[in-house]
C-alpha cells in the first residue's frame, strides 16, 4: 500500500493550491480518503474526507468554502484544492485511507484510518 502526497509549497496569502495523493495497493472504491494537517506541537487535526460516493465529504469548518476534496476514480487519486490560503493553513498535510463500511467517512479522529502518505508541507506566508 501506497499513499504518496504532492503539490506543497510556499505561497502567498490568498492564493490557491491543489494537493494530490497517488494511491495504490488497495481497493480505492472500498476506502475514505481523508487529509489531515498537523503543526509542531499540535495533534494532527482532520481537514477533509471523502467517501466511495461523490455527495460523502466532511470538511473542517474553517476550511468549508475554501478547501474542496475530491476523488479520481481512474486515476486512484485525492485532491485538495484549496483556495484563500491563510497564514492559519500552514502545516504539513498528510493523505490518508481506510476501509469504510458506512456511507460517510469522519475526521474527527485519526484513528480510523489505517494507510498514510508521507506529508507535504504547505507554508503560506508573505
Amino acid at each position: 500500500v501506497q499513499l504518496q502526497a504532492s503539490g506543497g509549497g510556499l505561497v502567498q496569502p490568498g492564493s490557491s493550491l491543489r494537493l494530490s495523493c497517488a494511491t495504490s495497493g488497495f481497493a480505492f472504491n472500498d476506502y475514505a480518503l481523508g487529509w489531515f494537517r498537523q503543526v509542531p506541537g499540535k495533534e494532527r487535526e482532520g481537514v477533509s474526507c471523502a467517501g466511495p460516493l461523490d455527495s460523502s465529504t466532511r470538511t473542517l469548518d474553517s476550511v468549508k468554502g475554501r478547501f474542496t476534496i475530491s476523488r479520481d476514480i481512474a486515476k486512484n487519486t485525492v485532491y485538495l484544492q484549496m483556495s484563500s490560503l491563510q497564514p492559519e493553513d500552514t502545516a504539513v498535510y498528510y493523505c490518508a485511507a481506510y476501509r469504510i463500511f458506512l456511507p460517510f467517512c469522519g475526521i474527527s479522529s485519526v484513528n480510523p484510518y489505517k494507510y498514510w502518505g508521507q506529508g507535504t508541507q504547505v507554508t503560506v506566508s508573505s
